[in-house]
């Protein structure tokens, strides 16, 4: 049984998802750093690795509506391929359109509050793409 990690990689934080077993997605953190700051968020992420332990890495790919590869899906693809060489860990992309939207839907209708939202979307977004990950395969 694998064990797999989601990352919702922004500009200033990193949502962090887990499963286990390779069928429910789980939140676990937050990872926060300064503004395109990547080296230290990779540091960060290599942490949560290391202490996970998974066997596959599934990083959110936010491509554009029309499915285009702009500047941040670029940095994803960058910051992925490093990570994949760094950890020595297989990392799959996966096409994150709308999950923040999404995530934000689900917070709304739990009714979270917008201080608590703004803690939790991150690490929700991350559940999203993992959890399109998992479904789809």
């Amino acid at each position: 049984m694998s064990k797999y990690l989601g990352l919702d990689l922004g500009s200033v934080t990193c949502g962090v998802s887990f499963s286990e077993t390779g069928f429910i997605a789980s939140t676990v953190k937050t990872i926060r750093f300064k503004p395109d700051d990547y080296d230290t968020a990779m540091d960060r992420v290599l942490e949560v690795v290391e202490e996970m332990k998974p066997d596959v890495i599934v990083l959110g790919l936010p491509l554009l509506e029309n499915g285009d590869v702009a500047e941040r899906a670029q940095i994803c693809l960058e910051f992925g391929k490093v990570l994949e060489v760094e950890s020595g860990i297989p990392v799959k992309m996966q096409d994150e359109r709308n999950t923040t939207q999404e995530s934000e839907s689900i917070l709304l209708m739990a009714d979270v509050s917008r201080k608590h939202r703004k803690k939790k979307i991150d690490q929700l977004a991350a559940v999203q793409i993992l959890q399109r990950y998992l479904d789809s395969h």
